[in-house]
Formats: C-alpha cells, sequence, structure tokens
C-alpha cells in the first residue's frame, strides 16, 4: 500500500513561490506517474502537472511556464514548485500516484491519494 504526504503548503502572496513536496512510503516514486492535482472552493479537482516513471513531463497550460515538478528517487519524494503565483492558484493541492506505463488527467485513474495541502494565494 502506497502512502503519500503532502506538505509545503501555505499563505503567500500573489508572486510569490511556494515549494510542495509529496513523500511516498511502501512504493518508489519512480515506479508510478506521480501527479499533482488540485481543487478550488466551489470547484472540481483538476490536474496540475505530472511525472511519469520514465520521467516525462507534463503541465496543465494554466500553469505551464510557472510550475515545475521534479523527482528525488533517494527521497522518494515528487515536488512541485509553484513561482509567480496567482489569487488563482488558491487550493487544496493533492498528490496522486498510477501505477502502470501510462497516466492520466482524470483522477478516477489514480491508486493513491494524499490528504492534501492548502495552498492560498492573497491578492
Amino acid at each position: 500500500q502506497v502512502q503519500l504526504v503532502e506538505s509545503g503548503g501555505g499563505l503567500v502572496q500573489a508572486g510569490g513561490s511556494l515549494r510542495l513536496s509529496c513523500a511516498a512510503s511502501g512504493g518508489t516514486v519512480s515506479s508510478y506517474a506521480m501527479t499533482w492535482f488540485r481543487q478550488a472552493p466551489g470547484k472540481e479537482r483538476e490536474f496540475v502537472a505530472v511525472i511519469t516513471w520514465r520521467g516525462n513531463i507534463y503541465y496543465a497550460d494554466s500553469v505551464k511556464g510557472r510550475f515545475t515538478i521534479s523527482r528525488d528517487n533517494a527521497k522518494n519524494t515528487v515536488y512541485l514548485q509553484m513561482n509567480s503565483l496567482k489569487p488563482e492558484d488558491t487550493a487544496v493541492y493533492y498528490c496522486a500516484a498510477r501505477f502502470g506505463s501510462t497516466w492520466s488527467t482524470k483522477e478516477d485513474q489514480y491508486h493513491y491519494w494524499g490528504q492534501g495541502t492548502q495552498v492560498t494565494v492573497s491578492s
């Protein structure tokens, strides 16, 4: 059973930066498609970024050029560096893992989830 624990959320002013971490146990992050989703109040959960087991990286258009996903295999942790934050980035951010050779932007395709970490961007 893979367990995922997010950390690093908080309150930041617009234009600021945060780095989220997703620490995994019970499995290795390099064996999964590791994905960040987010859910804003009153909205559906949406795809943010993914790093596949091959190391391929994809981003949602809304964060491209501002967010960077990375993976530290030695620490078994995935990161989301968020720069130039905007108020519309305010959400609970979730880390998810999908076992297998494919990845998806759809939350129902993921097998394991963290508890989420709140990111609030003030204007």
